[in-house]
């Protein structure tokens, strides 16, 4: 298994803690030389806050950590395609890599429902999707027909 493949499975255990909490299972980790140094999942249900995304978690729980708004030379590892909310944290906070699972057609800002503007950013973030995105499209999919 590779890297980003380990490192995604990771983000999938942080969005069996979503599920687990009734929150749509979502999950991130941020890792820093080689290390995860802040997990999150979604919460915006449970702390009644529409920002509370896993990538906004994981990245308040990072700065939290480091004491530090930068997060120069960190990876965000997400089980879904950000939202543009979460692409702008991402940009802001300086993260140099996006890794994220499966897509998502309503609200993603990589490149399915949006192409987010990332060359025109004063920071600029290297992105790879699709990774293990069975399986973190498989999470979504049960949750969701568990509703129905």
């Amino acid at each position: 298994m590779d890297r980003d493949e380990l490192l995604m499975r990771k983000a999938l255990l942080e969005a069996e803690k979503a599920r687990k909490q009734g929150e749509v299972p979502v999950g991130a980790v941020l890792v820093k030389d080689e290390k995860i140094i802040a997990r999150g999942h979604n919460k915006p249900i449970s702390e009644n806050d529409p920002t509370a995304h896993a990538e906004i978690v994981a990245i308040r729980n990072a700065c939290e950590k480091t004491q530090n708004y930068r997060l120069s030379g960190c990876e965000l590892y997400v089980t879904l395609e950000p939202c543009v909310m979460c692409l702008g944290a991402v940009v802001q906070s300086r993260i140099k890599r996006l890794v994220f699972g499966a897509l998502d057609p309503k609200s993603g800002a990589v490149e399915s429902a949006m192409d987010f503007p990332f060359e025109k950013m004063n920071h600029h973030v290297k992105v790879k999707g699709e990774v293990l995105a069975e399986e973190c499209a498989k999470i979504l999919r049960t949750f969701f027909e568990g509703k129905r």
